[in-house]
């Protein structure tokens, strides 16, 4: 089975597709995307060790999550390149609404596994958003380089998004994982909603 098949079968469920248009801005906005989107790959790899050091009990996490944050790492590393091999300034972070908003919808309180399961479940969504959005880029960007660099970055973030369901699953009954990732899809879509108009970021 390819990833695509896969990923289509375990992952795109998300309520709200990207618009197509996206692209369109996203290339008008290049410089902006690629400073987002390297905040967004040492983001994802500082959650990554987060967890790691707040379970580090959980043998199959940590194993599971230590290749991840060493692929974010190098996700990084290679969007430096592009934004450097084009003479683009990196910057300072903006806030990322996006995060905020999902952050927001975190359920407090409950078992320790539950609580992990709710910050799993965060971050399989921000992975499923990252790689859809990757596929678009992939597809639709005129450079072809970066096309090819974003048909890479959304395999390896289809993995990630895997890992992450996988592991909410195996530390929390997954029943009640199944029950809320449709909530957090739900309030991902209209998350979605309210920021659809900004230019220039990845979610």
């Amino acid at each position: 089975m390819d990833w695509e098949t896969s990923t289509k079968q375990k992952m795109l469920h998300l309520k709200l597709p990207t618009d197509p248009r996206w692209v369109d801005v996203a290339e008008m906005n290049l410089e902006d995307i690629l400073v987002d989107h390297a905040y967004c790959e040492q983001k994802a790899a500082s959650s990554c060790i987060s967890l790691i050091l707040k379970y580090p009990d959980l043998d199959k996490l940590v194993d599971m999550l230590t290749p991840v944050v060493a692929e974010e790492w190098a996700h990084f590393e290679r969007v430096m390149e592009e934004i450097r091999k084009r003479s683009f300034k990196f910057g300072w972070p903006r806030k990322d609404e996006y995060v905020v908003a999902l952050l927001s919808f975190v359920k407090k309180g409950g078992s320790r596994m539950q609580q992990l399961s709710e910050q799993l479940l965060m971050n399989a969504l921000i992975e499923a958003r990252s790689c859809e959005r990757f596929k678009l880029l992939s597809k639709n960007l005129k450079d072809a380089s970066l096309q090819k660099f974003y048909y890479e970055l959304m395999v390896s973030e289809a993995g990630h998004f895997v890992n992450f369901l996988e592991l909410a699953k195996y530390y929390y009954d997954p029943k009640k994982v199944e029950i809320r990732w449709k909530e957090w899809l739900e309030h991902e879509s209209e998350v979605m909603l309210s920021l659809a108009s900004r230019p220039g970021r990845i979610h």
